[in-house]
Order: C-alpha cells, then sequence, then structure tokens
C-alpha cells in the first residue's frame, strides 16, 4: 500500500510521496518490494494514491511482475486491498516501514495455510497482514464507512470464526518516526 498523503511528514510529502523516501539510503517502497520478492511472492499489486507517477516511475524498473492500481485518498487499508484483486492468501504491507532482514520471509512461511495473521513487534503492530480465504470473504462488501480499515475486516473475520494468528517479527524501521530516523541515518548526532 503506497496511496496514502503522509500528511504527518508535511511539506515534505507535497512534494515527494512517503513510499519514495529513503530508511537507510533507499526508497523504502523499493526495499518492500526486494523484501517481498525474497519472500516468495510472484506478483507484486502496488496500490498508488498520491503523486502516484513518482512510485510508479521509481519501481517500473524493477525486475519484478508489478502492477500498479490507483486508489482515491481517504478511503483506507482495506479499500486498498479490495482494490488490488489478489487472490488469497497474500501478503499486505504498508510501504513506510522497513522490516528486520528475513522477517518477511519468516512471516509469510509461519502463516501460512492460516486463515489471516497479523505481525507482532512487543505491544505494536506493524502494518503487515497475511490475508487467507477465510479473511478475504470479508472485505466485500467493506464494512463500516470510509475510510475502511484492513483491521475492522480482520476483527468482523475473528467474530465470524475466522483464526488469525499473531507473528512475532522484528523491530521495524518507520519512516514517519522522526528519532528513529536521525538515529540511524545520522550517527554522528548520537
Amino acid at each position: 500500500m503506497a496511496a496514502g498523503l503522509g500528511t504527518r511528514m508535511r511539506p515534505l510529502t507535497e512534494h515527494w510521496p512517503k513510499p519514495v523516501l529513503p530508511v537507510d539510503g533507499r526508497p523504502v517502497v523499493v526495499t518492500l518490494v526486494h523484501d517481498l520478492a525474497a519472500a516468495g511472492c510472484e506478483r507484486i499489486v502496488v496500490v498508488t494514491g498520491h503523486l502516484a507517477e513518482q512510485v510508479e516511475a521509481l519501481l517500473r524498473p524493477l525486475p519484478y511482475e508489478l502492477r500498479f492500481v490507483r486508489q482515491p485518498p481517504g478511503q483506507g487499508s482495506a479499500d486498498a486491498v479490495l482494490r488490488a484483486h489478489a487472490a488469497p492468501p497474500y501478503l499486505v504491507v504498508a510501504a513506510d516501514n522497513v522490516f528486520a532482514a528475513g522477517d518477511l520471509v519468516r512471516f509469510a512461511r509461519a502463516g501460512a495455510g492460516a486463515d489471516g495473521a497479523v505481525a507482532l513487534h512487543g505491544e505494536e503492530r506493524p502494518p503487515l497482514w497475511l490475508v487467507g480465504r477465510r479473511v478475504h470473504r470479508h472485505l466485500d462488501p467493506l464494512p463500516g464507512r470510509p475510510p475502511y480499515e484492513l483491521q475492522d475486516v480482520f476483527r468482523n473475520a475473528i467474530d465470524a470464526g475466522a483464526e488469525v494468528s499473531a507473528i512475532q517479527v522484528g523491530r521495524t524501521r518507520d519512516l514517519t518516526d522522526p528519532v528513529d530516523l536521525m538515529r540511524e541515518n545520522f550517527p554522528y548526532l548520537r
């Protein structure tokens, strides 16, 4: 999911979409696409929105089977997933986090065959989900009103009897965490 407005990072995101901004000197969305491919994702759908042309131009040369889908602003994560028209099981990840080396592979393997899975790191829930068939059925129709959120889809699936695993992942790097960005990208400032 690479469609958000990046409002917490304005005025920077008025000119560049959040997913093209760097973590450790590399655009976060490029790192995620490489990690998804390494996790065994053969087809990757990138849902773009705000300044979509920049995200698409950055990713198009990569050596993977990529498809782009546009999402209007304010529709939420569940709407983004529905627009992707993916067949379960599939991974969903927001393009503003980078995961520890190998975490996407471990997450995909640990969630294989499950109705669904959510990533956990301590008390936090990084934006990483595995959507199996029983969770996927709760995407259409979308629950509630915009913004339609994936957590509501998972909650409805669990209420209907789906078994969703919580899978521990390592520390994530959050593009919107200024302390993390300063500490990791400018070590001489410690």
